[in-house]
């Protein structure tokens, strides 16, 4: 499938053939970030998954400290290492498209991301990685 036809799925809030999953949804923000400002990027994101959540009946499963963290490792990770095709990113960085155990278990606490302002609100990370982490995307 291609990217403009996984963005129009998702866009339409409607789940491809293939699904809608983690890995989906990670390639969705990339296409997002390649196109745009990563500020633009997120916000598009952000709205596009809220409605593609409440649009399937499930509008309390939007997380926004997940999105948002998400959204920024992609971005630092194309920054890093810029490359041109879909492919060639996820293989490069395997690590943001496993669920469990996902790459946000090295930078947050369990009960951080659990909680219900993180659900509502972007929490910055707090767990044993998150210094390193934040100093990486800061200072590139």
């Amino acid at each position: 499938m291609s990217d403009d036809e996984l963005v129009a799925y998702f866009e339409a809030g409607h789940e491809p053939p293939c699904g809608f999953h983690h890995g989906e949804h990670v390639r969705v923000a990339w296409v997002y970030l390649r196109r745009e400002s990563m500020p633009a990027a997120l916000e598009r994101f952000r709205t596009g998954l809220r409605r593609f959540a409440a649009a399937h009946g499930k509008p309390e499963r939007y997380h926004e400290t997940i999105t948002t963290a998400y959204v920024l490792l992609i971005h630092e990770r194309m920054m890093r290492r810029p490359v041109l095709t879909w492919e060639e990113f996820a293989a490069a960085h395997d690590d943001l498209l496993a669920w469990s155990p996902s790459i946000l278990e090295r930078y947050y606490r369990p009960e951080t991301l659990g909680s219900e302002r993180a659900r509502r609100e972007f929490v910055a990370p707090d767990g044993e990685s998150a210094s390193a982490a934040l100093q990486s995307y800061v200072l590139g």
